[in-house]
C-alpha cells in the first residue's frame, strides 16, 4: 500500500497532490480518505474469494449456495439504495466526521457478526448491516467535495477512485491466501482491517463541513426517491445523473458474466481470473491516481470525461471480439481510459448543488448505483444465457453500447452546458 500511495500522490508533473488539493490543516484527512477507502475495499475483497464456500457449508448444495449467493448480493444492493440517502443526507446535518467514523466501526462490527454467524440467516443479516454502513462511501465523497476548490475535485475523486483499486487488487488476493486457514479467518481479518480504519480516523480525521453551512436533516430528502429529485432539480445534473447510471449498468457486465465467459471462451480457471482482475484494479489505479489530474489540468472536465466514456466503450467491445486470451488482455488498455470517467463526472456534479447539499447528491448517486447493480447483473447474465451458444460476446457489445449512449448523452449536456455559461 506504501507504493500505492507514492504513486497517488504524485501527479504526472511530479508535483505533491496532497499540496495541491487541500491545505496544510486538511493534509491529513486527505491521508485519512485515503487510508480508509483502501482498508474498506480490502475488508469487503477480503471475503469475495470464501464467501460462495461459506454459504455452500451452509446450504449444503453448489445449486443451492449458487441462489442464495445471488440472494445476499441483491440484499446488500438494496440496502445501498434505501441508506445511501439516509447517510448522506445525517452527514449534511450532524457533519462528515461522526458519520464517517460510526459507519467504519459498524462495518467493523459487522465482520464479526458474519465471522460468527452460525446459518445462513446470519449470514443474510450481516449482508444487509453491511450494505447499510459501506454506505458511509457517500460521506467519503461528500468529505472530498468539502476540502477541495471545484476546479480540484476531479484530481481529488481520481484519488479516492486510486485507493478503490488498491484495495480491490489486495483484498482479494490476501483474502484467497487466509481463506486457506479456514472460510471464516478472512471475515476477521476484514474486521480488522475496519476497525483499524476506525482507530486511525478517531485520532486524525478533522469535521470538513463548518456548522453554518449544514442542512436540517428531512425524511423528504432523505429517502431514496426524495434524493432522487435532487438529481432533477438543475437540466446539466439530470443529463449526468443518466450518464452515471449508464456508467455502471455496463460495469456490472464484468461482475455478471466474466467469469463464466472467460472459462468458456478461453479456458481460464480462478488462477488466471484472480490474475487478470489484479491487473485491471492497478490500470485503474494508474489511471485514476495518476492521468486525471494532468488530463483535467490540460483539457478540462467534461472533455475528458466523454473521452473516458468513448474509451471504455472501444476497450468492452474489443473484449467482446477478441478471439484469444491475449487480445482480450490487450483490449483490457483502452478500457482502463474508462477511468477518466468517474472522478470528472463526480466533480461536475458536485458544481451543481450547495455545499450543504453534498451529503445528499452522494447518497442520491449511489442509489442510482445501486439500481443498476440490481438490475444490470440480472440483464447481463440473461443476455449470456440466451447467447453464449453463437454469440458469447454480445454481453460485452450491448455493454460498450450502453456506454457510447453515455458518452454521446455526455457530449450532449456538455455541449448544453458549455453553450449556457457563454450565454
Amino acid at each position: 500500500m506504501r507504493s500505492a500511495w507514492k504513486l497517488v500522490t504524485r501527479c504526472g508533473d511530479g508535483t505533491n497532490t496532497l499540496g495541491m488539493l487541500a491545505n496544510e490543516s486538511f493534509r491529513p484527512a486527505i491521508a485519512f480518505i485515503f487510508v480508509t477507502a483502501v482498508l474498506d475495499v480490502m475488508a469487503m475483497g477480503l471475503v469475495i474469494p470464501v464467501l460462495p464456500q461459506l454459504i455452500e457449508e451452509f446450504s449444503g448444495a453448489n445449486a443451492t449456495a449458487g441462489f442464495w449467493n445471488g440472494v445476499l448480493v441483491a440484499l446488500w444492493a438494496a440496502m445501498q439504495f434505501l441508506c445511501s440517502p439516509i447517510i448522506g443526507s445525517l452527514s449534511d446535518r450532524f457533519g462528515r466526521r461522526p458519520t464517517i467514523l460510526i459507519s467504519t466501526a459498524g462495518l467493523a462490527a459487522d465482520w464479526v457478526l458474519m465471522a460468527l454467524a452460525p446459518n445462513l440467516w446470519w449470514l443474510a443479516v450481516g449482508r444487509m448491516l453491511g450494505g447499510m454502513t459501506s454506505s458511509s462511501f457517500t460521506t467519503i465523497y461528500a468529505y472530498m467535495a468539502d476540502i477541495t476548490e471545484p476546479d480540484k475535485r476531479a484530481r481529488g475523486y481520481g484519488l479516492v477512485g486510486a485507493a478503490f483499486s488498491a484495495g480491490f487488487v489486495a483484498g482479494p488476493m490476501l483474502g484467497g491466501v487466509l481463506g486457506e486457514f479456514g472460510p471464516r479467518v478472512p471475515f476477521w481479518a476484514a474486521a480488522g482491517l475496519s476497525a483499524l480504519a476506525f482507530l486511525y480516523g478517531l485520532f486524525v480525521l478533522p469535521e470538513s463541513l463548518p456548522r453554518e453551512k449544514r442542512m436540517a436533516f428531512a425524511w423528504s430528502r432523505a429517502n431514496p426517491f426524495g434524493a432522487l429529485r435532487l438529481l432533477r432539480s438543475h437540466p446539466e445534473l439530470s443529463g449526468l445523473s443518466i450518464v452515471n447510471f449508464l456508467l455502471y449498468f455496463a460495469h456490472h457486465v464484468f461482475s455478471a458474466v466474466f467469469v463464466l465467459y472467460a472459462a468458456f471462451r478461453y479456458g481460464w480457471g480462478a488462477f488466471e481470473v484472480g490474475i487478470l482482475l489484479g491487473l485491471v484494479g492497478l490500470l485503474d489505479m494508474i489511471v485514476q491516481g495518476v492521468l486525471v489530474g494532468p488530463a483535467v489540468k490540460r483539457w478540462g472536465d467534461r472533455p475528458v470525461m466523454v473521452f473516458g466514456l468513448a474509451a471504455g466503450a472501444v476497450g468492452i467491445a474489443c473484449m467482446g471480439a477478441a478471439p484469444n486470451g491475449w487480445l482480450f488482455t490487450l483490449a483490457m488498455l483502452p478500457n482502463a481510459l474508462w477511468g477518466l470517467a468517474m472522478p470528472t463526472l463526480q466533480s461536475l456534479m458536485t458544481r451543481l448543488v450547495s455545499e450543504s447539499e453534498q451529503g445528499q447528491l452522494q447518497g442520491a448517486n449511489m442509489s442510482v448505483a445501486s439500481i443498476a447493480g440490481v438490475a444490470s447483473p440480472l440483464f447481463f447474465g440473461w443476455v449470456y444465457v440466451v447467447s453464449v451458444g453463437n454469440a458469447p460476446g454480445l454481453s460485452f457489445f450491448i455493454a460498450a453500447l450502453v456506454l457510447l449512449a453515455g458518452a454521446l448523452i455526455g457530449l450532449v449536456v456538455s455541449r448544453r452546458a458549455a453553450a449556457a455559461e457563454g450565454a
